[in-house]
């Protein structure tokens, strides 16, 4: 009796249609709608997963790491404006004055802005929080230190150099370094991200693929089946999925390259500048620290040194500067003028030194404040340009992946509908003439 089972279900009716041509036309139907939809899902997942990621790139890591570089700017600046404004002991300028504060007020909205962001960020271990809170709790420590060091200043009391000299140590110390560490974890994240939404998905287009070959494998059995060449339906999906594959491919592809252009062009290039110009910044302060010490400022001279050794190097060619010339999309013309400018410091600022190393402090601080100080301010506004450049450029290619993503989803959803659609119709004539 068992040896009957096997015969009485290949004689069931459902079994002998299976076999029929409606019965397998049924069944490859079937499995191209499976295969479709597979490929339809998959590539709207993959699509949203780097959308998502991209978004993230354009709403939280980048513009976090842009904070990050606005406090760790805006402190620095107000350090060396600081400084600066006490060379003229007891007339201070009022641009100075406005400088300074435009620089603690900048600093405190980036640490607002940036506090805000990271609450809603993934912040393992909460360390930018951490190094957020720290910076916002040191800040008015700082600024308290520095009107102290004002008010014993415009009195012509040697106190105030002290004082100015413990809120630079506080800024250097402390503020600075967790500044840095905050850029150091937003410039990760971000090129984490861009990383991330960088990788091409392979799976889906192999997925594409396969469909295309089942597509092509399913026309080939009608014909042999029915004896016609062409079956519109399936033609039409055939279509549809190549289109759809070379839509999917060239979008993606482009947003891919247009993250990895802005990482390397743009992300990596603005970490540079933005890092040259806190260099560019540190060593106005050393300079102003030197000569306020009147004689007792070798640390700081030191440190102005190592500052424009990293900028431009020993030969004026390499350091920071250097790397962002070698570094893709480089605007070198404007990168060999900046080095020119900070050469041309250098060499005012070894002026300065021989006239207060030579006794004569009076002529190195009108020095100071004349031909250098004026070269100073050509650079950090060279610097400061091409650093906004940068970041537009950034923006710019940020925005263009979306788009770019924008459209794979279309193509992916429009035109996977639109293959179902076309092997359902294609093949339901086919079916329908066998009834």
């Amino acid at each position: 009796m068992l040896l009957d089972v096997p015969t009485r279900i290949a004689a069931s009716p459902a079994a002998q249609r299976a076999r029929t041509t409606p019965g397998l036309l049924t069944a490859i139907t079937a499995g191209l709608v499976a295969l479709g939809l597979l490929w339809s899902v998959a590539g709207l997942l993959a699509v949203g997963r780097r959308a998502d990621r991209v978004d993230d790139v354009r709403t939280v890591s980048g513009p976090l790491s842009v904070h990050a570089l606005d406090i760790y700017r805006s402190l620095s600046d107000a350090d060396a404006t600081a400084a600066a404004a006490f060379l003229g002991a007891g007339t201070e300028t009022s641009a100075l004055r406005t400088r300074y504060l435009d620089d603690v007020a900048e600093a405190g909205a980036a640490i607002a802005s940036a506090l805000r962001a990271t609450s809603s960020a993934n912040d393992p271990g909460r360390a930018s929080e951490n190094q957020l809170r720290l910076l916002a709790a040191g800040l008015p420590v700082y600024t308290g230190l520095v009107e102290t060091a004002r008010a014993y200043d415009r009195q012509q009391l040697p106190l105030g150099a002290a004082y100015l000299r413990e809120a630079s140590g506080l800024m250097r110390d402390t503020l600075l370094p967790a500044a840095q560490r905050l850029v150091t974890l937003e410039t990760g994240r971000l090129a984490d991200a861009q990383r991330r939404g960088a990788d091409f998905p392979v799976p889906v287009l192999i997925a594409g693929l396969v469909l295309l070959l089942a597509l092509a494998g399913a026309q080939a059995f009608l014909t042999r089946r029915t004896n016609r060449l062409i079956n519109p339906g399936l033609a039409v999906a055939s279509l549809a999925t190549v289109v759809a594959l070379v839509w999917f491919v060239v979008a993606v592809g482009s947003a891919v390259g247009n993250l990895n252009i802005g990482r390397e062009s743009g992300s990596e290039q603005f970490t540079r500048l933005a890092e040259a110009r806190v260099a560019v910044l540190q060593a106005r302060a050393d300079e102003s620290l030197t000569l306020i010490a009147r004689g007792d400022g070798r640390a700081d001279e030191r440190h102005y040194a190592e500052m424009l050794t990293g900028l431009i190097g020993n030969d004026g060619r390499g350091g920071l500067l250097g790397d962002v010339a070698a570094g893709p999309g480089a605007d070198r013309a404007q990168v060999e003028r900046i080095a020119g400018l900070a050469a041309r410091w250098r060499a005012l600022h070894d002026d300065v030194r021989e006239l207060d190393d030579g006794g004569r402090y009076d002529e190195a601080v009108e020095l100071a404040s004349g031909p250098p100080s004026a070269t100073f301010e050509q650079l950090d506004r060279a610097l400061d340009e091409y650093v906004d450049a940068t970041g537009h450029w950034f923006d710019a290619r940020a925005d263009q992946a979306a788009a770019d993503l924008a459209g794979a989803r279309t193509a992916v959803a429009g035109l996977g509908l639109l293959v179902l659609a076309a092997v359902v119709l294609g093949t339901r004539n086919r079916i329908g003439e066998y009834r």
